[in-house]
C-alpha cells in the first residue's frame, strides 16, 4: 500500500504509536445509480473509496484525488453525507492509526473505472441492491450516503459526557 510522504515522515520520528489522521470516503454514484466499489489490496475486501488527507489539503479536494488515483474516476462531491470516527486499526507492520472519516456523496462526471494504482485488486460498478460484502464500517458510511437524508450524520455523546470530564465531575 502506498504511504504519503508526509506520513512516512512522520512514521520516521513516532514509529508504530498511535497517530489520529484524516481520512475522506467517496461514495460515488454514476448516472444508473450503481455505486463504485473497490477490492483492497491489503485485506481483499470490497469497500468504498477512501484515503488519507495531504497536509493543508481541503476534504473535497483530497474525495476527488483518492477516487481518481484508484479507480481512474472523475467526480464531483455534491455533499457531506457523515463525520464519523473509525475503530483504531493496526496495520501489518504495526502502525496503528485511528480516522476521523469526512464521507462525501460524488457523481462521477469522466474516466472509465479500473485498477488505477496498487491499493485495489478490481474495481467495479454495483447495484445498490447488488453489494458484494463489505466491512462494517464500510456499510455504515455507504448508508449514510444513501439514506437520502440532506443533513449529514454524526454521533454527539450528550453534554453531560462531554462536559463532565471539563467541570470536574
Amino acid at each position: 500500500m502506498a504511504i504519503p510522504e508526509f506520513l512516512r515522515d512522520l512514521r520516521s520520528v513516532v514509529g508504530t504509536r498511535p497517530l489520529w489522521l484524516s481520512g475522506v470516503t467517496a461514495v460515488v454514484l454514476d448516472d444508473q445509480g450503481r455505486v463504485l466499489l473497490g477490492r483492497r489490496a491489503d485485506t481483499g475486501d470490497w469497500s468504498v473509496i477512501t484515503g488519507i488527507l495531504d497536509p493543508g489539503e481541503e476534504p473535497a479536494d483530497g474525495a476527488v484525488r483518492e477516487c481518481w488515483e484508484e479507480t481512474g474516476v472523475e467526480v464531483v462531491p455534491e455533499r457531506i453525507t457523515s463525520v464519523t470516527v473509525s475503530r483504531m486499526l493496526e496495520y501489518p507492520n504495526g502502525d496503528r492509526s485511528q480516522y476521523v472519516e469526512i464521507t462525501f456523496l460524488c457523481r462521477a462526471v469522466g474516466g472509465e473505472a479500473r485498477v488505477n494504482d496498487d491499493e485495489s485488486l478490481e474495481v467495479g460498478w454495483f447495484a445498490p441492491d447488488a453489494l458484494p460484502e463489505l466491512g462494517e464500517s464500510a456499510t455504515r458510511r455507504l448508508t449514510h450516503a444513501l439514506s437520502g437524508n440532506p443533513e449529514a450524520h454524526f454521533s454527539f455523546s450528550g453534554l453531560d459526557e462531554v462536559l463532565a470530564p471539563a467541570r470536574g465531575v
